[in-house]
């Protein structure tokens, strides 16, 4: 299989997001998605991550449960890697890329939710 490019891993993810459920699938729609290639290393930096590989995912943001209804939020953005992604696709062997790319898009959004592990779980099996 060729790996797919940026904007496929962007249509996956927008896949995996518009799949949620009510009411998180209208809630979720509000957040962007954005690609890259690698984290740039300023983030790493900051994140003290040694290996780019290491991270696939990244939600910037206030999670929901922790937002003030009163003070507006700047947009929150879910990051994916694509290949940090890829690289975790090929050591596994056991998953499609498709399949991997909605798992790390979920957990991203996990954080923009506020999600516990049982609500992960009932929209990725792969979390139980």
């Amino acid at each position: 299989m060729i790996a797919p490019d940026l904007t496929a891993f962007e249509r996956i993810a927008k896949d995996a997001r518009a799949a949620f459920p009510a009411p998180f699938a209208g809630l979720a729609a509000e957040v962007r998605i954005v690609v890259d290639d690698w984290p740039d290393d300023a983030l790493l930096a900051e994140m003290q991550i040694e290996s780019a590989y290491d991270l696939t995912g990244l939600y910037d943001g206030i999670a929901l449960t922790e937002r003030d209804p009163s003070q507006p939020e700047p947009p929150s953005t879910v990051y994916l890697f694509r290949r940090p992604i890829l690289d975790e696709w090929a050591d596994r062997g056991d998953i499609s890329i498709a399949a991997l790319i909605a798992h790390v898009t979920v957990h991203e959004f996990a954080h923009h939710f506020g999600w516990s592990d049982d609500d992960i779980a009932r929209i990725d099996e792969w979390w139980t």
